[in-house]
């Protein structure tokens, strides 16, 4: 019995130094993003905050989106300018 538990707790203290180590990663991970998104808040012109306000209280989506909107445009001068010397 003496064994069993024994082993138990060797086990149990293996998973937490495990654990302590996720949160140690978890906890500069966290730091970083709170770095991060200050920073882009700095950046954000007024508008740009206003519009992620609104799509947070509506619950759409605020990333993906946008990238999306600004990919198509390149292509369509592309294929305009491709029109004329075809």
């Amino acid at each position: 019995m003496d064994l069993v538990k024994s082993h138990l707790m060797y086990a149990v203290r293996e998973e937490v130094e495990v654990l302590k180590e996720q949160i140690k990663e978890l906890i500069e991970k966290n730091s970083q993003l709170e770095q991060e998104n200050n920073l882009l808040k700095t950046l954000a012109s007024p508008e740009q905050l206003a519009q992620f306000q609104a799509q947070l209280q509506t619950g759409s989506p605020p990333a993906t989106t946008q990238p999306q909107g600004t990919t198509q445009p390149p292509a369509q001068p592309a294929s305009q300018g491709a029109g004329p010397t075809a």
